[in-house]
């Protein structure tokens, strides 16, 4: 794939198929990134040169997996990966960024603002497990990016599914590992995990996603 500054940037039709007349409010966030981000430590400044490979695309690419008008919970959203980008690419869906962190949340409200997406994305401050008795509802998706093994990610994003969701978990290479090695934990919890494969485009690189539901 040929790219080019900034942050490795896809060319235009890349883009344009993943985002539409969004386009260029993707390419403010990563804008946002590889400064605010990077200077607030959100970002570690080696990856300024491959945020929308690595980041923006990567996370871009879970929308394939999600049905139309769904709510999205992203758990331990950080710089807002992968909630922004699904944001960008799909204006019909309705997301909630959950983030503990006051830094991490000054930085999602600055995006938010700054990418005029007030009406489909809110900040949320606050930890997965204090959620529901914050007064947050249930979302027909939750998903999150390494935030943590699966076990321990299920305890925290499962109580947060609505009936009939799923949780969506963007993983690296031992994402299959990790399924087997939770077989023990999926299997009290009566739920079922499969490994994914997704792209944002052809032309970009592959996003493993680990998708829990209830078993059947």
């Amino acid at each position: 794939m040929t790219e080019s500054a900034p942050g490795g940037r896809p060319g235009d039709a890349v883009l344009d198929e993943v985002f539409g007349d969004r386009r260029d409010r993707a390419e403010r966030y990563v804008e946002l990134l590889a400064e605010e981000g990077i200077t607030w430590g959100l970002i570690g400044p080696r990856e300024a040169d491959r945020l929308w490979q690595r980041h923006v695309l990567n996370s871009a690419a879970v929308e394939s997996l999600i049905g139309e008008g769904c709510s999205v919970l992203d758990v331990g959203s950080g710089a807002g990966l992968p909630g922004i980008p699904l944001a960008l690419a799909r204006p019909d869906l309705q997301i909630t960024l959950l983030e503990p962190l006051q830094r991490r949340v000054e930085f999602l409200e600055l995006a938010v603002g700054t990418l005029q997406l007030d009406d489909q994305v809110r900040v949320h401050r606050g930890r997965a497990e204090d959620y529901p008795a914050e007064g947050g509802e249930p979302a027909d998706v939750v998903t999150n990016r390494a935030v943590a093994p699966l076990p321990r990610l299920l305890n925290w994003c499962w109580p947060l599914v609505a009936p009939g969701g799923e949780v969506l978990a963007i993983k690296g290479a031992g994402a299959a590992a990790e399924v087997t090695k939770a077989t023990k934990a999926l299997r009290s919890m009566k739920l079922a995990a499969e490994v994914l494969v997704a792209r944002a485009h052809p032309q970009a690189e592959s996003t493993t996603v680990v998708r829990v539901r209830r078993s059947s």
